[in-house]
């Protein structure tokens, strides 16, 4: 088995320092309020949802890739995403391939480009993405997937073996 890191670009990095300062921005500031009492439990509560949203963010962090004989494998923090190679038709390198993309459900740079996306040159499709420069763009039959190995054209070339 083949594996590829998951190298993070410098948009994934600044996004996700400014989503983590400022989540953690909101929760010191309202500390003084949660600490007099206001808003009593839900209040409490409140005060510390920035921090547990920046920590529901962090498992989904995609660390890696790893080409296997019957399938593609994202590494996340905790656990693998499998994406099964039965009905691949093509992997491209496409640097560019989340350009004006929509976003439709997912998560846009905490940590990660992951989700369901939309554009017009890709359709609906999936990504698990650090790096948007390093894209491979996956055609399966019924489906499209982006990927970002730090290696991409060596990525593809694995693939094509």
């Amino acid at each position: 088995m083949k594996t590829y890191q998951a190298r993070q670009g410098k948009v994934l990095v600044v996004v996700s320092a400014v989503f983590s300062v400022v989540c953690l921005g909101i929760t010191l500031a309202t500390r003084p309020w949660v600490m007099r009492g206001a808003g009593g439990l839900s209040g409490g509560v409140l005060g510390w949802l920035p921090v547990a949203v920046v920590a529901g963010c962090l498992p989904f962090m995609i660390r890696g890739y790893a080409i296997a004989e019957d399938a593609i494998l994202v590494k996340r923090l905790f656990w693998t995403t499998r994406l099964a190679r039965a009905g691949l038709q093509s992997a491209e390198v496409v640097p560019d391939a989340m350009c004006k993309s929509l976003r439709t459900c997912g998560n846009g740079g905490a940590f990660s480009f992951s989700g369901w996306y939309w554009s017009k040159a890709l359709g609906h499709y999936r990504a698990f993405v650090t790096n948007p420069n390093d894209a491979v763009v996956l055609r399966f039959d019924k489906r499209t997937v982006v990927l970002s190995p730090a290696t991409p054209d060596g990525f593809v070339r694995e693939l094509q073996c």
